[in-house]
């Protein structure tokens, strides 16, 4: 079987392998979903004990519901929800965790289910709808969740249901305003996934209410089903309205406290935490250049600042933050642009907590030691953008900084922690997958077992830094290459904010590999305006986007090419999806004496087609920039007359038609451009499927994609 059509069946060899790992807060439990093989698509609920160290099926679906029914039997919001968090598995998608964890719940086909994690019950429990992001309160006692369209039920609805099943609405309202959820800004570029958060005491909810009615409704249809009915979505576009949200304070016996901050000045509620103490909330200006964290009196819903964000490009919070410490300072994350330093760092009410060196990626929890306070676990890179370690905070006042490492194998390390018990994931450039284990203090107690299939081959990238701005890429050639055979260049490309490609984990290079294997030297990058480095790398692009990031693959690649002759420079492809399929096709239209040809997947054309958020942090307001984004937009820029019938250079352009982030109107728009220009080019629609192009229907597009290359590079 060759790597599209294996990686179709396992998910890209995910299927069977650990995920969503948790930790109890008593720290007796650790609990994960998994399939039962490299095959199975359906994830289970499991537990490790951490005292004997073995596993125990806690929840299947197929012994939940009809499988062979109701599978796939998803509804629209959780179908969102599981879009907007890029789960392409089936079964248990994700769950939620009492404060000590021994109740979970999760939904299965719009229905409502309860597992004691000690005793191993399992009961449904019944709702007035499908059900949407359930959560026990921090005592395991009550159940809340959001309706989800059904007849006769309003989508929106926070409800709660006692211990003796009575189920109570806390808030709803008609058509085109939602309780509890998260709208698509949030969810979609900020981060944040929920909608409430449960009182410590389990009394009261805080919970957000979005009201959509200013937002205009897109329409997307399969045209390959016409029978049925297109799917409306409230969409945020660029330059146009927000979803209006505001905090509220639910008292379970019917009291309501509206929380009051500067909402006109600061739309985007970006992060909240309730743990001990009053509940932190982060809200930011639209432009995103200055926020705040503030304290919620959950008895008035005043706020009062406990920090101030800003900066002159964009804010970039760090995930895990803002969060109380256990002395009752506020634990912000932020950025050091002072004296000399470029770094993304911790902050206790004002005091620097990490080193200037580590680049801080997200705080994971609280790690609790032999003796003294509640140090912090945090992921973080420091010095090698392509490693991810945990280290151990001290938090403590008095001693300076003091961060310790806790991983020393080169790789990408994840972690999870409660009750003195933590757990390490760890991916490499030496394994396959990622490797789970579990500690308890210093002690090794426990793994969890991966029955996820083993590529049969090992990519071997060489990782460099290159130009003068030391820029990560990568090279890899075929397997057995032999020097002095000059190759065709393929440049596999994503380039945007927030996320790096060239990483040292293996399953980051298998489909690379292929790629090299099929005749290619294959070339990633990960330009300016990527994390991991400093916030000045990734802050460079402000306002010019496509001529730092371009000049950025350009250059790389040349340097690239000097290093390694073998490389052949007049024969040079580009592929990419999404942010990399708009990078893929500018490259092809700005530089056709470069690239010969190339693959935009579901490529964002034109930018004041895209959301809010995003793309206003980057570019500013349409407003206050019209040239900006015309000088971004790829429909723009392919009604440029073609000076040189050579340079007319081919594209294959590549869409969900139920794509609803990035919308096929992006691809159809230049795909008219190009044809009014008499530019070449292909679309190929794929019915049915969304921005994830999930369902193995991505891997085995690669065979398709390989023709058009080689067609074009005479390779």
């Amino acid at each position: 079987m060759d790597f599209p059509e294996l990686a179709a069946r396992t998910r890209r060899f995910s299927h069977g392998a650990p995920r969503a790992v948790s930790v109890s807060g008593d720290g007796t439990r650790v609990i994960f979903l998994r399939s039962a093989g490299p095959e199975d698509p359906v994830d289970a609920l499991w537990l490790l004990d951490v005292t004997t160290g073995a596993e125990r099926l806690v929840a299947h679906p197929s012994a939940l519901i009809d499988t062979d029914r109701d599978s796939d039997a998803l509804s629209p919001g959780e179908r969102a929800r599981r879009e907007r968090l890029r789960l392409s598995a089936s079964g248990i998608g994700s769950y939620a965790l009492d404060a000590t964890g021994r109740v979970a719940v999760f939904v299965l086909a719009g229905r409502l289910f309860r597992a004691d994690l000690v005793h191993g019950d399992v009961i449904e429990v019944p709702t007035v709808g499908p059900a949407l992001d359930p959560r026990p309160d921090p005592n395991g006692q009550r159940l809340a969740y959001v309706t989800d369209a059904a007849e006769g039920v309003r989508r929106g609805e926070l409800r709660v249901i006692d211990p003796d099943g009575a189920d109570t609405i806390l808030a709803g309202e008609d058509s085109g305003v939602l309780w509890g959820l998260a709208e698509h800004i949030a969810a979609e570029e900020f981060g944040r996934h929920r909608g409430y958060w449960w009182a410590p005491d389990g009394r009261s909810v805080l919970a957000a209410r979005v009201d959509e009615s200013r937002l205009p409704r897109w329409h997307l249809h399969d045209p390959a089903q016409p029978g049925s009915p297109p799917a409306t979505v409230a969409y945020p576009v660029a330059g146009g309205p927000n979803a209006e949200v505001s905090l509220h304070l639910l008292d379970l016996d019917g009291g309501w406290v509206d929380v009051h901050w500067d909402r006109e000045t600061y739309p985007y509620l970006t992060a909240v935490h309730w743990g001990e103490g009053a509940p932190l909330i982060t809200v930011l200006r639209r432009a995103q250049q200055h926020g705040l964290v503030l304290a919620v009196d959950p008895r008035t819903g005043e706020t009062q600042v406990h920090a101030e964000l800003a900066d002159p490009r964009w804010v970039e919070p760090i995930p895990g933050t803002p969060a109380h410490l256990p002395d009752g300072r506020v634990l912000v994350g932020g950025e050091l642009a002072h004296d000399g330093y470029d770094a993304r760092c911790l902050f206790a009410d004002g005091t620097l907590l990490t080193p200037p060196s580590l680049y801080v990626r997200r705080v994971v929890g609280r790690l609790s030691g032999n003796s003294g306070p509640e140090d912090l676990l945090v992921e973080a890179s420091d010095g090698e953008p392509s490693e991810q370690h945990l280290f151990r905070i001290r938090t403590s006042i008095g001693g300076g900084v003091d961060a310790r490492r806790l991983t020393n194998d080169a790789g990408w390390h994840t972690g999870a922690v409660g009750g003195g018990v933590l757990v390490v994931g760890s991916a490499s450039l030496d394994h396959a997958g990622v490797r789970w284990t579990v500690f308890q203090g210093d002690r090794e107690v426990g793994t969890l077992r991966s029955l996820a299939a083993t590529p049969s081959y090992c990519p071997l990238p060489l990782l460099e830094r290159v130009t003068d701005r030391r820029l990560p890429a990568a090279v890899l050639y075929p397997d057995h290459h032999v020097t002095g055979r000059r190759l065709p260049v393929l440049l596999d490309v994503y380039g945007g904010p927030g996320h790096q490609e060239v990483v040292a984990r293996r399953s980051a290079w298998l489909e690379r590999q292929w790629w090299a294997d099929a005749g290619f030297a294959v070339v990633v990058t990960d330009n300016r305006g990527t994390p991991g480095i400093a916030p000045s790398y990734e802050k460079a692009i402000h306002r010019r986007v496509a001529d730092v990031i371009l000049l950025d693959q350009v250059e790389a690649l040349t340097a690239l090419a000097d290093k390694h002759p073998d490389l052949d420079l007049d024969r040079v492809a580009v592929r990419g999806w999404s942010f990399g399929g708009w990078l893929a096709g500018l490259a092809v239209l700005r530089h056709p004496e470069l690239f010969r040809c190339g693959i935009a997947g579901a490529p964002v054309t034109d930018w004041a087609l895209y959301d809010t958020a995003y793309t206003e942090r980057y570019l500013g307001p349409p407003a206050d920039g019209e040239d900006v984004y015309a000088h971004h937009s790829l429909v723009e820029l392919a009604t440029e007359p073609v000076t040189d019938p050579a340079h007319a250079r081919p594209l294959l352009l590549v869409h969900g038609l139920v794509d609803d982030n990035v919308v096929a109107a992006h691809t159809l728009r230049l795909s008219a451009a190009l044809l009014a220009a008499g530019r070449p080019h292909s679309v190929l629609p794929l019915t049915g499927a969304t921005h994830m192009a999930a369902g193995g229907l991505a891997e085995r597009l690669l065979h398709l994609e390989l023709g058009f290359l080689r067609t074009h590079l005479g390779s």
